[in-house]
């Protein structure tokens, strides 16, 4: 679970990134939470956006894909959802950038 002061960060950051993943019309499929996993594993803030003929709420489905992914919910912005995931094993230094502006 991050902290709201992190989850405050991480929305600041995720304002300029592009969506990453896209669910369409088949909903969350295994492959669509395999290429979100790898997505988090090299970025660790990832943007997915979800398509118009989803039956879930976009709350539901950041739910859905957080549980699935490992991931905490950073924010729902109308058909847009942000996630992120610390990777231990991404090599970070100070003053270097962080994975997703890379």
């Amino acid at each position: 679970m991050i902290t709201p002061k992190r989850r405050a960060e991480l929305r600041a950051e995720a304002h300029h990134l592009q969506p990453t993943v896209h669910v369409g019309q088949q909903g969350v499929t295994p492959t669509l939470i395999q290429s979100l996993d790898d997505a988090l594993r090299t970025r660790e803030l990832v943007k997915v956006a979800l398509g118009k003929q989803l039956d879930a709420t976009p709350k539901e489905a950041a739910d859905t894909l957080a549980t699935a992914a490992s991931a905490d919910v950073v924010q729902v912005i109308g058909r847009k959802v942000t996630l992120y995931r610390e990777n231990p094993e991404l090599e970070k230094r100070a003053g270097e950038l962080p994975p997703w502006r890379k």
